[in-house]
C-alpha cells in the first residue's frame, strides 16, 4: 500500500487518481500519521442501482419531499440548475 503526503496528494491528484483507477489503494498523511486512503469503489450492479433508486423514491415519497411545485425543466429555464 503506497504512502503519501497530504501536500503531494494535492499536488498530484490527477496522477494519485488514475493509480487507484489501475487498483492501488494509497494511504493519505498528515506528518506521517495515516488521515485518509484513496482506493477503488465497487461498482453497482444494475440490480443494486435499481434498489438503491427505489429507497430514494419510497424515501423522498415517505417524508414528503418535493420540489415545491416546480418541475425540473422549470428550474433548469430558471437557472436554477
Amino acid at each position: 500500500m503506497k504512502r503519501v503526503g497530504a501536500y503531494e496528494a494535492k499536488t498530484h491528484l490527477p496522477r494519485l487518481l488514475d493509480e487507484v483507477q489501475r487498483g492501488e489503494t494509497i494511504v493519505i498523511t498528515r506528518h506521517g500519521v495515516p488521515v485518509a486512503e484513496l482506493r477503488p469503489t465497487a461498482a453497482l450492479s444494475s440490480a443494486e442501482l435499481a434498489a438503491k433508486i427505489e429507497a430514494w423514491r419510497e424515501y423522498r415519497e415517505r417524508e414528503n419531499i418535493t420540489l415545491g411545485g416546480l418541475s425540473l425543466r422549470e428550474m433548469i429555464e430558471e437557472g436554477r440548475m
